[in-house]
């Protein structure tokens, strides 16, 4: 998986009106969604719903790779985020395996004590998405176009509330051009400032509705790479598949990757013990395994 370069100005997003306050917006003016970025040594272990797990450091989700994907749609619910933090889920084409461009729609949440913040936005620099407002429970309809490859639209429809707001891109050739390899349903911890913002637990978000049209042909998630997020040694959600069109991901926190255990997940925090990583009561001691090599992304 690699990503190389790609214009700042079809990452960083825009705000919707409702967004409270200067501050936030000057703040929001240097959010920036950035692409997969691989866990170096274990991309590919057991996770808790899955034979087969990739580990991320900003990425969580579901990961179609291929050629000629040229939009991709999710509907989800807002989340409500039970620790302070903050976190984006979005639908995108390319930014897995390609390496000049990405197009992506979603929404952002910043929780900070008692008050949640919720922002839609669009790959374009500090962009006001107006006409549009976004609360906990809220369903949400995500969808974006490639109309070609240096052109689309990105489309956010609150079903709750009957508002859709739309952006289209036209001739951005000169700040990079799709290759239309990937198509992604995903919930990122997001970069502001120059650096990953605090990761909030999220609880979870269901994408239904999922599909992708790939060579005039729509498709569902079947046969998609998953993705988890783990940073240092923990794992921080948990992404399983439901059917041919839903991706789900839960947000928590505890389960650490014993990496001298081959890297077994656990639900609480084991201890290694004189090279034995010593599990809970209800899990074996592991005697400790090589490394495990980073696999290749197919």
């Amino acid at each position: 998986m690699k990503f190389t370069t790609l214009a700042n100005a079809l990452l960083f997003a825009g705000t919707v009106a409702a967004a409270p306050g200067t501050a936030m917006r000057r703040a929001r003016a240097t959010r920036q969604s950035k692409p997969m970025i691989p866990v170096d040594g274990i991309t590919a272990l057991d996770g808790p719903n899955n034979s087969h797990v990739e580990y991320s450091g900003n990425w969580a989700g579901a990961v179609l790779v291929g050629t000629g994907y040229t939009s991709v749609t999710g509907t989800f619910t807002v989340p409500s985020p039970t620790t302070d933090g903050s976190g984006s889920a979005w639908v995108g084409i390319d930014g897995d395996t390609c390496g000049t461009a990405i197009l992506q729609t979603g929404i952002d949440w910043t929780r900070s004590g008692s008050k949640t913040t919720y922002d839609a936005w669009y790959p374009d620099y500090a962009y006001d998405f107006s006409g549009i407002s976004l609360a906990a429970g809220n369903v949400v309809t995500v969808t974006v176009t490639a109309t070609s490859k240096t052109g689309g639209t990105a489309v956010i429809k609150n079903t709750s509330t009957g508002k859709t707001v739309t952006h289209t891109f036209s001739n951005e050739a000169s700040l990079g051009s799709l290759c239309e390899y990937n198509a992604e349903w995903i919930v990122e911890d997001f970069d502001s400032g120059g650096s990953q913002v605090s990761f909030a637990n999220f609880g979870t978000v269901s994408f239904t509705g999922a599909s992708a049209v790939q060579s005039g042909t729509t498709v569902g998630v079947t046969g998609a790479s998953i993705i988890d997020i783990k940073q240092d040694t923990t794992v921080l959600t948990d992404c399983s598949l439901s059917g041919s069109s839903g991706v789900t991901l839960s947000g928590y926190a505890g389960h650490l990757v014993c990496s001298a255990c081959g890297g077994g997940l656990s639900s609480t925090l084991p201890s290694l013990d004189r090279g034995v990583c010593i599990l809970p009561a209800t899990e074996e001691a592991i005697e400790p395994q090589p490394s495990v090599s980073k696999l290749p992304h197919r």
